[in-house]
């Protein structure tokens, strides 16, 4: 008997370029027929056989307070009931971005848009603005979204320009962007030294979820700001994923325990801040913002920027995690997660880490922690994708990529956690060496 799963797919890729909206969900990484979703509560979601999962993507990150929740629900229901967008100012922008600018103090002003991609496009297009340059740097295995300009893969020598990764993208538009090594000092220095009065900005994940979950080590971003500093360039941190996803202050408030004083001059934010609904933000100190129109000379606009539905969203979604004792009980849950399944790994005799903070965790099938995209490339393929089928069969959905990272909820309990681990050891057992 065919699986609707199945049905549906075969369908999907007859009107639509892989039967999927984003690459990602084709399970073309891992193999199979992905899975056609009916509902989500809580911390789970259905296929469409009615088949339960315990859902470790959460729509990629901006699910931290679970699926359905009731504040949430109750506040776009009341958004809905007023209008779905106007084209035109609203209170509830202003109070968003008041709540972001109170947790994330490197900002001053913020511009409300509609997905991460146009953020972090946006983001670059005021850091050129702002300095009158156009270079910029950033850094192998992190994403950016897919920007003409960001679609671009590592150079052939040390600090070189990078080369377009998609058709479509012609290789004068990336001949200003200088493709780096993730966590390489030596490199960041040579792309100062050589072009130091030319760089915009540098752009980077603090910490990768593309990688999986890659951290910048403190002495990278630490360097990242002097050289930045130094040479009038500005110093971009896409949090994207780790937006107030790995702390309420977001990934640079983790950084700046670390590095006192520290902060970037631009931030790209998603996910999280739109609580599922599409919404994103970037933002900075007022010198720099004030460069955007109608204020200054670059352009940006959208129709639905600042969508009354998705900032009510936003907003319910914010309050929500802005409750004392939201992250450390995230933070504990995500951890427990990982030190199980390293764990049930060991024991099973397979080469397994893995790293978390606050509700986003990262894996890999290696002995130890990578720093960059070439040592990620080195993990496992093969078994990773035994233990994705595996686990999915059992009813545990994790990202369908072995270089995409995880997220935990507020809505998974101690019995999901456990109930994961104890599906991974099985699964373990039976992975082949």
């Amino acid at each position: 008997m065919t699986d609707l799963n199945e049905t549906l797919f075969n369908r999907a890729k007859q009107i639509i370029p892989g039967g999927v909206n984003s690459p990602v969900r084709a399970f073309k990484a891992v193999g199979g027929t992905p899975k056609f979703i009916d509902h989500a509560k809580g911390a789970y979601f259905w296929d469409v056989t009615q088949k339960r999962f315990i859902d470790y993507i959460g729509s990629w990150g901006p699910m931290i307070v679970g699926h359905s929740h009731p504040e949430v629900l109750e506040a776009v229901q009341k958004a809905a009931l007023e209008g779905f967008s106007y084209g035109a100012p609203t209170l509830r922008e202003i109070e968003l971005v008041e709540a972001l600018i109170k947790i994330t103090p490197s900002m001053e002003m913020v511009r409300l848009v509609s997905s991460g991609t146009e953020a972090a496009m946006s983001a670059i297009r005021l850091a050129r603005g702002a300095t009158g340059r156009t270079k910029l740097i950033k850094f192998e295995g992190c994403y950016h979204g897919h920007a003409d300009a960001l679609l671009v893969k590592a150079g052939s020598g040390l600090a070189t320009f990078g080369n377009p990764t998609s058709a479509g993208v012609p290789a004068e538009v990336v001949k200003d962007t200088l493709v780096l090594e993730y966590n390489n000092l030596s490199q960041l220095e040579e792309a100062f030294s050589l072009h130091h009065d030319q760089i915009a900005c540098v752009m980077i994940e603090p910490i990768a979820g593309n990688m999986n979950f890659v951290r910048a080590t403190p002495e990278f971003i630490q360097k990242c700001r002097e050289l930045c500093t130094r040479h009038g360039a500005l110093l971009v941190f896409d949090e994207v994923m780790s937006g107030c996803r790995v702390a309420l202050g977001s990934a640079q408030s983790v950084y700046a325990k670390l590095l006192p004083g520290f902060e970037p001059d631009i931030t790209v934010m998603g996910k999280v801040i739109g609580g599922g609904m599409p919404l994103a933000a970037f933002g900075g100190k007022k010198a720099v913002m004030e460069q955007l129109a109608p204020m200054g000379p670059v352009y940006q606009a959208g129709t639905l920027s600042g969508n009354p539905v998705a900032t009510a969203c936003g907003l319910a979604t914010l309050n929500i995690i802005s409750r004392p004792g939201f992250f450390d009980n995230l933070n504990q849950k995500t951890k427990r997660l990982i030190k199980g399944l390293e764990q049930v790994a060991s024991q099973a005799s397979v080469e397994f880490c893995g790293d978390a903070e606050g509700g986003m965790f990262g894996f890999f099938l290696l002995p130890e922690l990578p720093q960059n995209y070439p040592q990620v490339m080195k993990s496992n393929s093969a078994h990773f994708n035994q233990f994705f089928h595996g686990m999915l069969d059992a009813g545990v959905y994790l990202a369908p990529a072995l270089y995409e990272a995880g997220f935990v909820s507020a809505a998974h309990t101690d019995a999901d956690i456990d109930e994961t681990i104890e599906h991974a050891a099985k699964v373990f057992k039976t992975l082949k060496h």
